[in-house]
């Protein structure tokens, strides 16, 4: 478990700043006998260190000006933000390591704790799929809850290696040409599968959206831990485009994070993260 630093510190002092806030009474509705002094508190000088951090983050994660100023408000406005963040930070780090067009997976990255998927409640459609223990717990659990709804999930694609995404990546770019490749598969590296904590869904391709387990997936995926990757109408964001069959473990706490704070685009959520823990939190 990593160190929280300062974290708690603000989220004491956030709290305190609350109860402050609400017992602090106007002067003139003093007792006249008291001998107690009523001194006025600048709240604001109390807020700002967090306040223009918190901004620094933003603006270097390029969060969104109005989703970003939705934030601050929120953040500022209780302990609330800051304590569902250390939740997820208490995680493994690799559940919210940022691994996208502009940040690696090291060549020789391999999890340690990859069991192949045999099924359960869930398919396989070939044998040698391979997940990171966590998630492959994750993804029966899910698949249990969606056999209950007479669901069926179809697991077609899980881990990849550096060396295989290198083969999958040649083989798009030798069919498709670079600039389509690039828009649908990662460079080696750059692959959300090398984590470990990928699935591709059913047909792996736009019509699992309407399939039956298409629809429950999106709609109870998050309950589990699992978040999209490559939302629609997000491509200039993520630098792919829209999968509605890829999804990623991240753990409970951060798609609940991802979920209340920013709109559910797990990139947002990441990128806001890879640029609290760059700048050492708080």
């Amino acid at each position: 478990m990593r160190s929280l630093g300062m974290g708690f510190v603000w989220v004491y002092t956030l709290v305190s700043l609350g109860c402050s806030k609400a017992e602090t009474r106007n002067p003139a509705e003093a007792d006249p006998n008291s001998t107690e002094q009523i001194l006025p508190v600048n709240f604001d000088d109390r807020e700002r260190p967090y306040r223009v951090f918190l901004t620094r983050i933003l603006e270097e994660a390029e969060i969104p000006e109005e989703l970003a100023r939705h934030i601050q408000a929120v953040a500022v406005d209780g302990p609330a933000f800051l304590m569902d963040l250390l939740s997820a930070l208490e995680g493994d780090p690799y559940l919210m390591a940022l691994v996208d067009k502009e940040h690696a997976l090291a060549a020789k990255y391999e999890p340690d704790d990859l069991v192949e998927l045999t099924g359960g409640s869930y398919r396989v459609s070939r044998q040698g799929l391979l997940l990171r223990r966590p998630a492959e717990m994750a993804l029966e659990e899910m698949a249990a809850a969606a056999q209950v709804a007479g669901v069926m999930l179809t697991v077609s694609s899980a881990y990849r290696s550096y060396s295989y995404q290198e083969t999958v990546y040649a083989r798009n770019v030798r069919e498709s040409g670079q600039e389509t490749a690039d828009q649908e598969s990662a460079r080696p590296g750059h692959s959300q599968h090398q984590l470990g904590l990928v699935v591709d869904f059913g047909s792996i391709d736009d019509s699992f959206a309407e399939t039956q387990a298409g629809r429950w997936i999106a709609e109870y995926a998050r309950f589990f831990g699992w978040s999209l990757s490559y939302p629609q109408g997000y491509e200039a964001l993520t630098g792919y485009r829209w999968e509605s069959w890829h999804y990623r473990y991240v753990g409970r706490e951060l798609t609940y994070f991802t979920d209340t704070y920013f709109k559910g685009i797990q990139q947002y959520a990441l990128r806001f993260i890879y640029q609290w823990e760059k700048a050492g939190g708080l």
